[in-house]
């Protein structure tokens, strides 16, 4: 068991740019490890200038779930949430993004930059990944 552990301790030192790297596979707690599904927020603008402007609400410290409610265009406006969505359930750059994301809280939430999909310009964010 202890070889695990020092396996772990190395993986919180990689910063997690490609989640989907076979590295990152089955090594427990490290900062990304591989994941079938994410527990996502999400605030949907189909304007540039509107999107970018929540963003800037949340790098200033707002809450992610009240600049969703305030800002965000589509069905989840409810604090953006989108509950537990599965790989090949979302769009390719919605899901590159979500899955590279660490887990955060909606009070200190760790965002994607605006990601541009058919729908519109997205901020996303991840609860958790199992």
């Amino acid at each position: 068991m202890a070889k695990k552990d020092k396996a772990t301790s190395t993986d919180k030192k990689t910063k997690g740019k490609s989640a989907a790297d076979d590295d990152d596979k089955g090594k427990g707690k490290g900062a990304l490890k591989a994941a079938t599904a994410v527990n996502v927020r999400h605030i949907l603008c189909e304007k540039h200038s509107k999107a970018t402007e929540a963003l800037q609400k949340i790098q200033e410290g707002q809450a992610f779930n009240k600049v969703a409610q305030e800002y965000s265009e589509d069905k989840a406006k409810a604090g953006g949430s989108l509950g537990w969505m599965t790989r090949g359930s979302m769009v390719g750059a919605f899901q590159d993004a979500a899955f590279a994301l660490q887990p955060s809280t909606v009070d200190k939430p760790i965002t994607s930059s605006l990601v541009k999909t058919n729908f519109g310009y997205h901020i996303i964010m991840v609860e958790g990944r199992r």
